[in-house]
Formats: C-alpha cells, structure tokens, sequence
C-alpha cells in the first residue's frame, strides 16, 4: 500500500462555531489536495482554466464554479491548470449539520435540504442558473456581522440550492466509497447486488429475477430510476473501483482490470480513456504529481 499522499484538513471550524466563512481574492491556486471532517461549499468566479478534482471526477471549469462536499473522506482541490486570471474570487464555508436519523434535519420541511447535503458525499456541482440563484446570497455572507444572521442566510443559500433539479453528482459511488441509496426497494436491491457481484460478470437476467421482472421491463425501470442504462451504470462503478485502486495501491493496471471487472486489460484502457480523459497510468501519474506528503 502506498503512503497517503492526501492532506487531512484540521479546519478553522472549531468548538461551539457554527460557520466559517473564507471570502479572497487571489492570483493562484496553491493548496495541494486534501480532505476534511466538515462539510464545504466553495465558491470560485473568474476562474476560467482552473482544473477542480473531486474523487475521481477530473474537470475544467468556467467563469463561476460551485460545489458541496460533505464527505470526510472525499479528496478535492482546485488547481490553477491554464488560469490566467489575477482577480479570483474564492469563498469558501465550511460547516457541519447533523444528518442523523433523529436530528433536527430529519424534520419535513429539511427534506430537500437532506437529500442534498447526503447526496454531496460524492462531491455536488451547480449549474449557472442555480449560482446566479444564490449570488447575491453569498457576495454579501462574510460582510453579515450578526452570527445568527450570518447562519440563516446560509441555510437559506442551502436551502435554494437543494430545490436545483440539474446540480451534478461528481464522484462515482464506488470511489466515494458511499453506500448505494434509492427511492425504489428494487432498485436499491439490484445495486446492491451489483456493489458485491461487480468483479464478476453481470447478467441482466439475473438482474432482472432479484428485481421480479421480465428482462425488457427491467432494463426500462432501471433506466427510469437511475437515469442511466445498466450497462452504464455498471461500467462507471468498476471504473469508481479502478480509479481508487489506482489511488490507493501499488497494483499493476493489468491487476486493477481484472479486479475491477474487466477481463480484457485492452478494453479497460480504452473504456477509462473515454470515460477520464486519460489512460489508468496517467490518471495515477497525476494524481500523485500534485499531492505532497504531510
């Protein structure tokens, strides 16, 4: 096993704080990647060529970028890439909410506001109309001096942003290392089977009998749940798998295919350079080149 090469954030959220709140301008990105116990949401504009990893999502962004992490486990970082921008505006706050079962989040009018802050362990991105949504909201955050305040107007930014239909997931499930939920007892039971069975060969008839339906009406259901086929839905957690192999270990490539479900080690190159953006090598390549040791 090789050695971490992921800074453990201690954060400047301490003792009874509800928020902390970081708004700068900057010139450069230079905090290597690193992960955190509390949760963030960090907002970055005019920053246009700055590359964001989440996990194992690898992106470029735009002008305006906007993502929630509220994994302890989930690495991030923002690098400058192909930024030529002197006047980056970052706002970063971190915070931490009780998601337990019987804490005050669980109560009706959370709902959204729930889903959404469990669904970020992956790492959640915002579109543009949901930013533009909550802008004012949070150019004006660090310049509110009454703590209560402060602390409302940030639920509220939260709570608008859980009501975002199109914000995107980042990291896969696999990588994440996030249980598979779902709306559907079904479909939660198909995923399930797939978490344990996904080095091996699925068969959707197999599939099919656990949910109790015909091939043909499975695969539509699927579909309809998930929003992806099941083919797609398999290949991207044997890639979450692969990606944090290649992370975490010194296994070959060649090993990481085969016991990520991929009996043909050509293939698996292929599939990952299609889905990634780079072969298996480089995605490990790289990701080490930016972190330190602490």
């Amino acid at each position: 096993m090789e050695e971490s090469r992921v800074i453990h954030e201690i954060t400047p959220l301490m003792g009874k704080d509800a928020l902390y709140i970081a708004d700068r301008r900057k010139k450069e990105f230079t905090y290597p990647i690193h992960n955190h116990e509390v949760f963030e949401l960090n907002f970055v504009e005019h920053a246009a060529g700055v590359r964001r990893i989440v996990g194992d999502s690898n992106e470029v962004i735009g002008d305006y970028d906007l993502v929630l992490i509220t994994s302890p486990d989930l690495e991030h970082v923002w690098e400058q890439n192909t930024c030529t921008s002197d006047n980056i505006r970052e706002i970063t706050v971190q915070f931490y909410l009780d998601l337990s079962d019987d804490g005050f989040l669980s109560r009706n009018p959370f709902i959204s506001l729930r889903k959404m802050l469990k669904e970020a362990r992956k790492g959640l991105s915002f579109p543009m109309d949901a930013i533009m949504h909550v802008y004012q909201q949070l150019d004006t955050l660090s310049s509110v001096k009454d703590g209560f305040y402060a602390v409302m107007q940030f639920l509220t930014i939260l709570y608008e942003l859980s009501r975002c239909k199109e914000a995107r997931t980042l990291a896969t499930s696999s990588y994440a290392k996030v249980e598979v939920e779902s709306d559907s007892r079904r479909v939660l039971k198909v995923k399930n089977y797939i978490a344990k069975n996904y080095m091996d060969e699925v068969r959707l008839n197999t599939l099919a009998d656990i949910a109790g339906m015909s091939p043909s009406a499975f695969s539509r259901f699927f579909k309809l749940h998930t929003g992806r086929n099941l083919s797609e839905y398999i290949i991207e957690m044997r890639l979450g798998y692969a990606s944090r192999m290649l992370v975490d270990t010194a296994k070959s490539v060649a090993e990481i295919s085969f016991q990520s479900g991929f009996n043909n080690l050509s293939n698996f190159n292929r599939i990952f350079k299609k889905k990634k953006g780079c072969s298996p090598s480089e995605f490990r390549e790289n990701y080490h080149k930016t972190r330190i040791i602490v």
